[in-house]
């Protein structure tokens, strides 16, 4: 049976209602995360959005590597792509702002035919873990930051990444962290964020420079887990879009520049009682409870194995360098920049635990779940953390493996996270990464023809 235009347009958000108020809907894009993070689906006329409930992809974009490679994961069926079912989740609808008609976004989610969700879905991952904390009567919150570069166009990948051009003819610099002046050198970009933001129904917590030569952070206010990697999702899409509105690229990758500091997905976690609301890290005096030490526990404990998903390619180790803006340890502090695990100042309903590893690459659904799934084996196995680190952690011991094939290893052993986050979705993801590495082996760097060409 066909719904009217007006009964699936009621149920979008408040934003998205005013965004199309007094103006006709023409196109919706229908969307869902593949697990490098890239938006897939279909667009469509409205009207035809309309008339349907669902529709369908093959499962194998959950199979796609980042290059548009192919990675052998079907399983015992073979590559036959059968099709999922895409629902759409309305509460998820948002503007499409930079398009040069009225386009609304909605992400769906992913559906066997049988009616049980998609293993592999991203979306569908972070959700699993989510209903396990909910098992046990706990509401977790998330709060991300959001760092990446707005560099200069480059269309030539043998060319160095350069900063974008600032309005005064020069260079973003480097190493004016905090500085509104800097911040200036890029306003018009900023501005089309701040407005793309404002017509997708996004509240922004702050945008502030970073160490790096054109690197910026954006942080948004904490909340829903889901709805905050919805709003990452997003987000990527609108930056890059206003990026290209002033003939420069915004790029999430950990490590573009040489020598510049890397960008993370810095990621604050609390939990909340589901039934009162309050937080479960603080006893009724505003004291540390058990289950704070619990969670920092498994941090310690299980991070090492999910850096796979939370630093997701080649690139992103180069991130892990001593003294350069990024942890190299699974020490925590308090107010303590250099440790991987770090508790900030708060008050007690305020208590949270910032994992400082997560790299701004990875996919934001796949990085939170994994994240999560950490704290959540550290409350359930009551496991107690080290000592609180005092003072430089850069000079403790390296706690984190440092090349993707490592992290794999860790990856596929841990068994105990797969039960969390799905032995199916653990399968696909370790062959995808193992695929993308063994396609980056066939590229002979720059370094190898300079030192290794006539030296050896």
């Amino acid at each position: 049976m066909n719904r009217p235009d007006t009964e699936w347009t009621s149920q979008i958000p408040r934003a998205a209602q005013e965004f199309l108020e007094g103006r006709r809907l023409d196109e919706v894009e229908c969307i869902i995360s593949d697990i490098p993070g890239i938006a897939r689906g279909k667009a469509m006329p409205a009207s035809k959005f309309a008339r349907q409930k669902q529709f369908f992809l093959p499962n194998s974009i959950f199979f796609q590597t980042i290059t548009g490679g192919w990675a052998e994961a079907a399983g015992a069926e073979g590559f036959t792509e059968p099709d999922m079912i895409l629902t759409p989740d309305y509460s998820t609808a948002t503007a499409a702002p930079w398009t040069a008609d009225w386009t609304l976004q909605v992400i769906h989610d992913a559906y066997l035919q049988t009616g049980e969700p998609v293993p592999t879905a991203p979306r569908n991952v972070l959700k699993r873990v989510m209903q396990a904390y909910h098992a046990k009567g706990w509401k977790p919150i998330i709060a991300p930051e959001m760092e990446f570069y707005l560099v200069a166009r480059n269309i030539d990948p043998g060319q160095v990444i350069e900063p974008m051009m600032g309005r005064t003819g020069r260079r973003a610099a480097a190493r004016q962290a905090y500085s509104m002046s800097a911040v200036d050198e890029y306003g018009p970009v900023i501005d089309d964020i701040y407005d793309y933001a404002e017509a997708q129904g996004f509240e922004i917590d702050g945008i502030t420079q970073e160490g790096g030569a054109g690197q910026l952070e954006i942080n948004l206010r904490h909340g829903n887990p889901v709805k905050l990697a919805d709003e990452v999702f997003y987000f990527k899409r609108l930056i890059r879009e206003a990026a290209l509105r002033h003939d420069c690229f915004a790029t999430f990758m950990a490590k573009p520049i040489e020598n510049e500091p890397g960008s993370a997905m810095h990621l604050h976690h609390s939990v909340e009682d589901l039934v009162t609301g309050e937080n479960i890290f603080s006893d009724a005096d505003g004291g540390e409870t058990p289950i704070f030490r619990h969670f920092l526990g498994g941090m310690q404990h299980h991070l090492p194995s999910v850096i796979a998903m939370l630093a997701p390619y080649v690139n992103s180790y180069r991130r892990y360098v001593k003294d350069h803006s990024a942890p190299i340890n699974l020490e925590w502090g308090r107010d303590n920049r250099t440790t991987g695990i770090r508790i900030p100042i708060s008050d007690a309903q305020g208590r949270r635990v910032e994992n400082r590893l997560a790299g701004m690459d990875c996919n934001p659904y796949l990085g939170i779940a994994a994240s999560l799934a950490c704290g959540y084996l550290g409350m359930v196995q009551k496991l107690e953390p080290t000592p609180e680190f005092a003072g430089d952690a850069y000079a403790a011991e390296e706690a984190i493996p440092r090349g993707m094939f490592d992290a794999l290893d860790l990856f596929d052993d841990a068994t105990d996270l797969h039960e969390l986050l799905g032995h199916e979705f653990a399968r696909v993801y370790s062959i995808v990464k193992r695929s993308e590495y063994e396609e980056f082996l066939h590229v002979i760097s720059p370094w190898e023809r300079e030192h290794l060409l006539l030296n050896v």
